[in-house]
């Protein structure tokens, strides 16, 4: 007897590149196969750094027509970002990108984790809105997933894990806070929609709402046997935390700058973002130099440990002279990667304890999902600062979770988180 086959359609966009993966169901096991791969990353355009989001939808419609006979399109990418429509649903600009200044130097009202639960980032969507010069002219606000599918189906929603990244969020009601978008335009932001809803149809393939944000996809996939780990999805960011069922909203999760993010299913992804990765991919871009021979040499070399999540790295730019200042040394190559990694994996083990002491979750294991989890050298860092097993992969965590999400809603699986996991 010949297995049901069921095909999906992932499309997974980073902040260097994206991808459109096919996903292959079939006896009770997942395949994926990566067909179509694009370069991504921010485009200057006068003063402010954007995002070329048409670009992407070029890309993504190729992708899609390579993926072949499909029974549904799921897409992610990075939060916060967002574009704005005009009156006849027209983007009125680029996108701009999070790592704009534009942002530099707003403080957080008081008050407002107690409502929305996260941990302050100048970038999150609120805060970009305070300096959105076309919010006057904009009839809607479509986040970067919510775009594409608009443009794809021609119908407008808001996947609730990335609308939590917005800070607009009540995470107490799951709902959009009347308290916290009075000031904006009526309308802008749209209505919202779950994780294994249908946001419209492409070519008589329907559009299925996945854990639109990425971390909160590649959380599905994470391969926990039990519910008492923790995770870090590890790339150009590390997203480092548990999953709860409830938010903790306490003055002292507060003052950890801990964040309360919407996952699939529910569920709380309570974590710490981590500068992450991005500092060696700025630190590669600089040297135009390749990673692996640089870790065989950092394997060896000594790290001096600095703050990964001083804002000072956050923008593009000479991340090595950066890195050299912040730890008082004129290192080689090797030894700043070795402190980039040193850095990462103490930051890594500062958060999950933290984690667990805000939350009362206990972790006995943790789960370094993503590109990261390739970087030998840091997942066995991140074990020695934890004193905790790590298990490495998925890489594809992402792909696999946005997969998963689209095949329970074909009916091809069944089930909860633990039994897509």
């Amino acid at each position: 007897m010949t297995p049901e086959i069921t095909a999906v359609a992932a499309v997974d966009l980073g902040a260097s590149s994206g991808r459109v993966v096919r996903g292959v169901l079939s006896d009770g096991t997942v395949h994926i196969e990566e067909v179509h791969r694009f370069p991504n990353g921010p485009v200057h355009h006068g003063d402010r750094l954007h995002w070329d989001v048409p670009g992407l939808y070029r890309e993504v419609l190729t992708g899609l027509k390579l993926a072949g006979e499909i029974e549904s399109i799921g897409i992610d990418s990075w939060a916060v970002d967002y574009g704005l429509l005009d009156a006849r649903g027209r983007l009125l600009d680029n996108p701009v990108h999070y790592r704009d200044s534009r942002t530099e130097g707003i403080t957080p009202p008081s008050g407002l984790y107690e409502v929305n639960g996260l941990q302050f980032q100048p970038f999150n969507t609120m805060f970009q809105l305070m300096a959105e010069p076309l919010l006057p002219q904009a009839s809607q606000l479509l986040l970067i997933p919510d775009l594409l599918s608009y443009w794809l189906t021609g119908e407008r929603g808001a996947e609730y894990t990335n609308a939590t990244t917005t800070g607009l969020i009540d995470v107490r009601t799951g709902q959009w806070s009347p308290e916290l978008t009075r000031d904006l335009p009526a309308n802008l932001l749209p209505d919202l929609r779950h994780p294994g809803d249908t946001a419209g149809t492409w070519n008589g393939v329907p559009v299925t709402a996945v854990g639109s944000h990425d971390t909160a996809s590649a959380v599905v996939a994470v391969p926990a046997e039990h519910d008492r780990f923790a995770y870090i999805s590890c790339g150009t960011w590390s997203l480092v935390g548990v999953e709860l069922t409830k938010p903790v909203l306490t003055p002292e999760s507060q003052a950890a700058n801990f964040t309360n993010e919407g996952g699939v299913d529910g569920t709380i992804r309570y974590l710490r973002n981590v500068m992450g990765l991005w500092l060696l991919q700025e630190c590669l871009r600089c040297w135009d130099a390749e990673l692996e021979p640089l870790l065989r040499e950092a394997a060896h070399a000594t790290g001096t440990v600095f703050d990964p999540n001083d804002p000072v790295f956050l923008p593009p730019g000479d991340m090595p002279a950066r890195i050299r200042q912040q730890s008082g040394k004129d290192m080689t190559r090797p030894e700043i990667v070795r402190s980039v990694l040193d850095s990462l994996a103490l930051a890594h083990r500062d958060a999950i304890a933290d984690a667990q002491r805000l939350s009362g979750k206990e972790v006995e294991v943790v789960h370094i999902v993503g590109g990261g989890s390739h970087n030998e050298l840091l997942c066995q860092l991140t074990a020695d600062a934890c004193g905790l097993p790590v298990v490495a992969g998925p890489a594809e965590a992402t792909a696999l979770g946005n997969v998963l999400v689209q095949a329970r809603a074909v009916g091809a699986v069944h089930g909860t988180l633990a039994d897509l996991r």
